[in-house]
């Protein structure tokens, strides 16, 4: 078959990779354009567009796909099959239905749950010990197609962002490489979602990343190891944004009287711990305001007389 590919970062790439040890034809690759980053601002190429030029696959970077713009270039690719993974963008009706296999969609969630934008944080953060990878038909919904097949990763404890990532896009190249044969062979059959099991993995913004100790141990841990290595979740200590990279849950049982939530009850064993509103959790790793990442080890090594110091929201 002859396949064009959308995609932007290091999930994608992974992708588009494995579409490249199968016996197709990639007409081209589709991927944002490249934006400037780092103190310096100079423009940085995706990871897309990094992995499709080492094989010598021709980039498109259009700045939009409205009004048909994008439609001469679809016209002179004629592919058959548009895979898209974390692409970026919303694809146009004209898109979705010019190529004879239609647009396939890897999503980083097991549809219908976890629709949206950011499924992988969501997750870790509602505490799910699975999530997984669906292949499904796109069409002008988010995320609302009919899907074609799932495969499963288990979210283990102290898994976070980064490794979780990392185990579904290794899943999602054995899951893209099966919907590809099934659709070669005319063996795809799709299953509609069931819309009322839906539910929505919105961005994460900055509110997402405030730690309110007044939550359980769990719920706090959740939320420090899905928002790692990035964006971070973040509190205050000494009217200092203090961002958390790694935590481990000392004890889940207990209710702690309000005027001790967010206190820092000991620093011996290389963590910081702090009662939560249930149970208390440790930090092990922190990234203080103007420093770099550091263990809570060296934290503490640095900062006399954090025991009994407050962890606060502003």
């Amino acid at each position: 078959m002859k396949i064009l590919f959308m995609g932007t970062p290091d999930f994608a790439a992974s992708v588009l990779e494995k579409i490249c040890d199968l016996n197709d034809e990639i007409v081209g690759v589709v991927t944002q354009p490249d934006k400037p980053r780092g103190r310096g601002y100079e423009l940085a190429q995706s990871a897309v567009k990094k992995a499709a030029l080492e094989r010598g696959i021709p980039v498109y970077q259009p700045e939009t796909l409205r009004d048909n713009a994008f439609l001469p270039e679809l016209e002179a690719l004629t592919p058959e099959l548009i895979i898209v993974a974390a692409y970026g963008k919303i694809l146009p009706l004209y898109v979705l239905d010019f190529p004879k296999f239609g647009c396939i969609n890897v999503h980083g969630s097991l549809l219908p749950e976890y629709r949206g934008a950011a499924p992988i944080q969501r997750a870790i953060i509602d505490g799910k010990t699975q999530t997984g990878i669906t292949i499904m038909k796109m069409e002008q919904g988010l995320d609302t197609g009919n899907m074609l097949l799932k495969k499963t990763v288990d979210i283990l404890e102290n898994d976070n962002f980064e490794s979780v990532h990392d185990k579904l896009a290794e899943c999602a190249k054995d899951a893209i490489a099966e919907a590809v044969e099934l659709i070669r062979q005319g063996l795809d059959v799709y299953e509609k979602q069931d819309d009322s099991l839906a539910t929505y993995a919105e961005k994460i913004t900055k509110d997402d990343c405030l730690i309110s100790f007044a939550e359980s141990a769990n719920e706090i841990h959740n939320r420090i190891r899905g928002l790692s290595p990035i964006p971070l979740s973040f509190a205050y200590l000494d009217s200092k944004m203090i961002k958390f990279t790694s935590s481990v849950i000392v004890s889940s049982d207990g209710e702690n009287p309000d005027d001790t939530v967010g206190k820092i009850t000991d620093t011996h064993g290389g963590m910081i711990t702090v009662a939560c509103k249930r149970g208390s959790i440790g930090i092990t790793g922190v990234l203080p305001e103007g420093k770099k990442r550091m263990s809570a080890d060296d934290f503490i090594r640095g900062k006399q007389g954090l025991e009994g110091m407050f962890f606060a929201e502003k």
